[in-house]
């Protein structure tokens, strides 16, 4: 089957990225909020990624000849594609998809016709499983459903899909332009022609498909960060270091570009403490990770969340 309509569940920070470099490549895009609510707080995120990518855009002349240019991978197939015309080129693209999004609440709308859904809704069992349900009778026999769940593993959901054989997982990285990781992995049930299916949509999107050949919790990205977030997490939440000082440890003794507390940043709280709180010593305030926990909760309820609201550990603003 040949993807072209798609709609992204969702409209978080990785659910808008994947929306817009989705349109950006081309295909017809919708996302789905489940309230007005949802989106209206889509909308500024929207907004946000098209002034990312028009900034991206003028910054691409100077990476023309350059033999390693650091330029947004999922723009280009190779560096010889970056040249003027491709560049104006997708500078018109930019508008269009900027100025043409759509955004729905309506089930049907939605789901209906998509070839391919994108679940990026919160990492919460109990709303993955109503949110397959709810969409299940809407969709047509062919399309494909995806989660992008983060650590959550697909034959968790595949009974409440309606579509064992065609369910699987696409997770991505954070800042996909640059970024452009898309983890393909299938469970048990799920059809080789759709495993093929996505990956060659990742590849499609400007995504570096990493394939999974069996299920994993936390894929390969988050089979090692996850380790290291909980590690830095453990440091802060038992007064060992502030933040600050983890991360330039980390940076400096490896040379790392980011380290835990900036990427949390990046991640944003709310989906750590998501995460965080599944580890059954999370919920003991008397060890080192549910330490951790309450303090990321106290940010949190200042609005302290990240990169998204200006400022978490790190200020943006």
């Amino acid at each position: 089957m040949k993807i072209k309509k798609v709609t992204i569940a969702g409209g978080g920070v990785l659910g808008a990225q994947i929306a817009y470099v989705t349109a950006f490549h081309g295909f017809d895009v919708t996302i789905w909020g489940r309230s007005e609510g949802s989106i209206e707080r889509v909308k500024p995120r929207i907004d946000y990624l098209h002034e990312i990518f028009t900034k991206e855009l003028i910054a691409c002349p100077s990476y023309i000849g350059q033999e390693n240019p650091n330029y947004p991978r999922s723009f280009f197939n190779n560096k010889s594609e970056i040249t003027e015309e491709k560049i104006e080129e997708l500078k018109k693209v930019n508008e269009k998809v900027y100025t043409e999004m759509k955004y729905t609440t309506d089930l049907k709308e939605a789901f209906d016709d998509a070839d391919l859904v994108i679940e990026a809704i919160a990492e919460v069992v109990d709303e993955k499983k109503a949110f397959y349900e709810k969409i299940a009778p809407y969709l047509k026999d062919e399309a494909i459903l995806v989660t992008n769940s983060s650590t959550l593993l697909p034959s968790t959901f595949r009974e409440y899909t309606g579509r064992e054989d065609k369910f699987l997982s696409l997770h991505f990285a954070n800042n996909i332009w640059r970024q452009n990781l898309a983890e393909v992995m299938k469970q048990d049930k799920t059809s080789d022609e759709a495993f093929q299916t996505v990956i060659e949509f990742a590849k499609e999107i400007g995504m570096y498909p990493a394939v999974i050949k069996k299920e994993q919790a936390g894929y390969i990205l988050n089979s090692i960060l996850v380790p290291l977030i909980n590690a830095g997490l453990m440091l802060y939440g038992d007064d060992v270091a502030e933040p600050e000082d983890i991360d330039m440890d980390w940076k400096i003794g490896t040379g790392s570009p980011k380290g835990p507390f900036e990427i949390i940043d990046i991640v944003g709280i709310t989906t750590v403490l998501n995460i965080t709180k599944r580890n059954p010593q999370a919920n003991d305030p008397n060890t080192p990770i549910g330490k951790a926990v309450k303090k990321l909760e106290e940010r949190a309820a200042k609005g302290l969340k990240g990169i998204e609201t200006g400022e978490g550990f790190y200020k943006y603003k």
